[in-house]
């Protein structure tokens, strides 16, 4: 069928009929992409979190030798007890630290303000 024997509707279906192609054919494709960055994604997961769990049994396994060591020169509970308070001091340190850089994290501020914004207009628009 030559051009200049369609109508304007078949010229205009034809090009919404093609670009729905397009849309579908982007959206394959980028769900495809997601798809395997998931999967990349997930086994990186299993390696940090199969390393996590090494690095705490090692700490553990650390922390057993320092009482052991500590039990050479002192009874085995007196050890024990000067392990357990260091590692809390530790703790109760980076607890409290951590709760400080939780109280600065404010949650999506360009998007809080861009809200702000959009209401302050929609107030101008009503009266």
């Amino acid at each position: 069928m030559a051009t200049a024997d369609r109508s304007i509707s078949t010229v205009l279906q034809e090009i919404v009929a093609n670009v729905q192609d397009i849309v579908r054919a982007e959206m394959r494709l980028a769900k495809t992409e997601v798809t395997e960055e998931l999967g990349k994604a997930r086994s990186a997961g299993v390696l940090i979190g199969v390393g996590a769990a090494a690095a705490i049994f090692s700490a553990l396994f650390l922390l057993l030798a320092a009482t052991y060591a500590l039990s050479l020169v002192m009874p085995a509970w007196a050890a024990a007890l000067i392990v357990a308070a260091g590692i809390g001091i530790v703790a109760a340190v980076c607890i409290g630290v951590g709760m400080k850089r939780f109280k600065t994290i404010r949650a999506a501020p360009a998007t809080a303000a861009s809200l702000k914004e959009n209401v302050q207009w929609v107030k101008q628009l009503t009266k």
